[in-house]
């Protein structure tokens, strides 16, 4: 076993436990192929009024985890598409496609690299191709503004207060990202209640305000080292959120500020206040719960469980984890060395998969 498939091994371990350990004590319901309870016995829940959603309903059904299966090789078709957004710029992506689809419909994973990344760059470091492989589901990787005319590298997302060129421009990235869907939908059978999005640093902000402003279509997001960057989050319906942040980051510090390894000079929003701020706009309770793994004590679990629609919000910190994608070998030779205890790529798969939209 490799030391990258020995991490994978461990995330799928500790998440297992994050999320029994994160359910209420109900019966279990048995889970249909998307994700969703089909039989079961009742259960005793409580609701909430949400001043930022239209949903108020909090009725979380408790079913057995999925698990996702370890990644498989990448044998299947990566295709190189473009599309020319209501602004006029002509946007490129990167449709994985796995050798095989599951019948029916399926989920669709929206993977937004970090800022001064691209596309197939996160495609590389992530390894979301290869657990989409493994577990049926289509991934694509958009990639933001260059600087210039086909630049391959410095691209940005404008995820509100960052970054680069995409922020000074301001650039529609929303509306880029639901022309993006509406093509991918155009061509395959996709499920509307697993469409996903997960990203890194300025991905992860981008990620939040897809949250925010195309809750319609997004249904959760997981995201590594980003931060909420708009002022107000005001979703028509709730989106689960998982945010994992390592302690030791200096690009994007987990208690907000300017991280001494910022390539942006961003003040950027804490962690904490993100989650949090995301929790009153999906309608949460007032009061998290806050618990350890047993398997890692590097990892410190706030969630947010009671909400509108079912849905989940939790923080992951990880002591000691820099800004690199953690579990894999950083894509830039300068960058810090990634925390090798917990595959982000597994982890962040496994939340979502699990945070399907109630029908």
């Amino acid at each position: 076993m490799t030391v990258r498939d020995n991490v994978r091994v461990k995330s799928l371990v500790a998440l297992s436990l994050l999320l029994v350990a994160c359910a209420p004590e109900t019966d279990s319901i048995s889970v249909g192929t998307n994700g969703v309870s089909t039989t079961g016995t009742s259960t005793t829940s409580t609701s909430t009024t949400s001043t930022s959603t239209t949903s108020t309903s909090t009725t979380k059904p408790v079913v057995q985890p999925i698990q996702v299966l370890p990644a498989a090789a990448a044998v299947g078709e990566t295709v190189d598409r473009e599309l020319t957004t209501s602004d006029g710029r002509t946007r490129t992506y990167h449709l994985y496609i796995p050798s095989a689809l599951p019948a029916g419909a399926v989920p669709l994973l929206i993977a937004l690299h970090g800022g001064t990344g691209w596309g197939t760059q996160f495609q590389r470091n992530s390894g979301f191709d290869e657990l989409a492989e493994a577990n049926g589901f289509l991934v694509v990787f958009p990639d933001g503004l260059g600087l210039g005319d086909n630049a391959d590298q410095f691209r940005t997302w404008n995820g509100g207060y960052c970054c680069g060129t995409a922020m000074k421009q301001d650039v529609d990235d929303v509306g880029f990202i639901n022309a993006l869907i509406d093509a991918i939908v155009g061509e395959f059978d996709v499920d509307a209640n697993r469409v996903f999005a997960a990203g890194h640093s300025n991905g992860g902000i981008m990620s939040y305000r897809l949250a925010c402003e195309l809750s319609d279509r997004i249904v959760a997001i997981g995201l590594q080292a980003g931060s909420l960057g708009i002022d107000e989050c005001a979703p028509s319906q709730p989106v689960s959120v998982l945010h994992l942040h390592g302690t030791a980051d200096q690009n994007h510090p987990i208690d907000g500020g300017i991280g001494s390894n910022s390539i942006s000079d961003t003040n950027f929003h804490s962690a904490a206040y993100s989650v949090e701020t995301a929790a009153t706009a999906m309608g949460c309770e007032t009061r998290p719960t806050s618990s350890s793994d047993a398997t890692n004590p590097d990892l410190a679990v706030t969630s947010w469980v009671q909400c509108a629609g079912g849905v989940e919000v939790r923080l992951v910190a990880v002591d000691g984890a820099t800004h690199s994608w953690m579990g894999h070998v950083a894509s830039n030779p300068a960058a810090s060395p990634s925390y090798a205890g917990l595959d982000a790529s597994v982890v962040i798969v496994e939340f979502l998969l699990n945070h399907a939209r109630l029908p």
